[in-house]
C-alpha cells in the first residue's frame, strides 16, 4: 500500500466520518450510553473536528509533503499504541500518523472510548481490505518495536517501565490555560468559553486556569459561559460542581459562580471538573514567557497564544506534548 493509497483510505474514512449512516449514527449513541460523558454535542464535536482539520485530503497532502515519506515504507515497524479515553476519538490522531507513516499499528483502546475507534476501524477494512494487515487490536502491547502511550502522570511510570528500552513517545498529565487583557470581545469570550466547557473540560486542551490583569471584571466571561448550562444536565458533572463548591464554601474561600461553573484563585493550572481556576498578573508583566516552559501547559489561548475557540481544534501539525508523532515515526524506517 503506498502513501497515496493510504491517504485515499483516510480520505474516504473522514467523507464516512461526516455523514449519517445509520450504523454509524447507532453507534454514536451507543458510545454515549457506554460513556455517560460522551454526550451527542461532544461526540459531534470531536468527529467534526476530526474531519475538517486531519482527513481533508488536500490538508493531508500538505502535512505529509513536508516529511518526504516514500510512496512505500521500505522498513515498516509494529508500533504500539496506548489510546485514552477522557475525550472522543481522542487517541484517533496516533492511529492516523502510525497508518499514513506505513507502519503497522497495534492499538490497545481505552474501556472508555472502545466503541467509536473499533467502528472506524471496521469501516476502514469496509473501504479497503487491506488495512486489516495495518492495524490490529491487542489487550497487551507486547512484541511491538516502538510505543505511543498517552495516560496520567502515575500510568506515565509503568510505561517508562515497561516501553523504556524501546523508541516511545509517552504522554503524561497536561492542561491548558488562557491569558487576557480585559479588552476581549464578547464573541472572544464565547470562544473562551468553548475551549473551557467543550468536553466538560476533560481535554489537555481544555483552558482549566485564566491569567488576569489586576482588577479584571470576571462578569462578562462569567455570563459568556453560561452558554454551557446545559452541561449541569449530566450527574456526573452536577456531583462534581457541587462537591466542589461545597468544600469552598465550608472553607469560607472566595469564589464566584455562574451555577453551572465555579471560578476561584489558585495557583495550579489543573482544575476540577466544574471549576476554572484564575491567577492576577501585574500591569506592565506577562505570564507568558514563564508558562512557555511549563511542562504543565498543553496549549496557551488569549494574549500571546492561539485565538480563543481554537484549542479543541488541533491541526494535523498541533502535535500533542510538541514532539512530532510524525517525524518519531519517520525516524523509524530511517534506524
Amino acid at each position: 500500500m503506498i502513501l497515496q493509497e493510504r491517504i485515499q483510505i483516510m480520505s474516504e474514512l473522514g467523507r464516512y466520518m461526516a455523514g449519517n449512516d445509520p450504523e454509524w449514527l447507532a453507534v454514536r449513541e451507543r458510545a454515549g450510553r457506554e460513556n455517560t460523558w460522551f454526550i451527542p454535542r461532544f461526540v459531534d464535536a470531536a468527529i467534526r473536528a476530526i474531519v475538517e482539520d486531519m482527513l481533508d485530503p488536500g490538508l493531508l497532502e500538505k502535512w505529509t509533503s513536508g516529511y518526504h515519506l516514500p510512496a512505500e515504507n521500505p522498513i515498516p515497524q509494529r508500533v504500539g499504541i496506548v489510546m485514552a479515553g477522557n475525550i472522543p476519538l481522542v487517541g484517533f490522531f496516533d492511529l492516523l500518523c502510525v497508518f499514513i507513516s506505513g507502519h503497522r499499528a497495534v492499538i490497545k483502546p481505552s474501556t472508555k472510548d472502545q466503541r467509536l475507534i473499533l467502528h472506524l476501524l471496521q469501516q476502514l477494512e469496509r473501504i479497503d481490505a487491506r488495512t486489516v494487515d495495518c492495524i490490529t487490536v491487542a489487550e497487551r502491547l507486547q512484541g511491538c518495536d516502538a510505543y505511543i502511550a498517552t495516560g496520567s502522570n502515575q500510568t506515565g511510570r509503568y510505561f517508562d517501565q515497561y516501553f523504556g528500552k524501546y523508541p516511545h513517545i509517552i504522554r503524561r498529565n497536561r492542561t491548558s490555560v488562557a491569558i487576557l487583557n480585559g479588552e476581549e470581545s464578547r464573541q472572544e469570550l464565547e470562544a473562551l468559553a468553548a475551549d473551557m466547557q467543550t468536553y466538560f473540560g476533560l481535554g489537555c486542551r481544555n483552558v482549566t486556569q485564566v491569567y488576569v490583569p489586576a482588577g479584571y471584571d470576571f462578569k462578562p466571561l462569567l455570563e459568556a459561559l453560561k452558554t454551557y448550562e446545559f452541561v449541569m444536565d449530566l450527574p456526573a458533572y452536577k456531583h462534581n460542581f457541587d462537591y466542589h463548591l461545597t468544600l469552598l464554601i465550608m472553607r469560607n474561600q472566595f469564589y464566584m459562580s455562574n451555577d453551572s461553573v465555579v471560578l476561584t484563585e489558585h495557583a495550579s493550572p489543573f482544575s476540577p471538573v466544574s471549576q476554572i481556576h484564575y491567577q492576577y498578573y501585574e500591569p506592565g508583566s506577562s505570564p507568558l514567557p514563564s508558562l512557555q516552559k511549563d511542562e504543565n501547559i498543553q496549549c496557551i489561548v488569549g494574549v500571546g497564544g492561539l485565538a480563543a475557540g481554537n484549542a479543541q481544534r488541533p491541526s494535523l501539525f498541533d502535535y500533542a506534548d510538541g514532539v512530532d508523532t510524525l517525524q518519531f515515526l519517520t525516524q523509524l524506517s530511517r534506524s
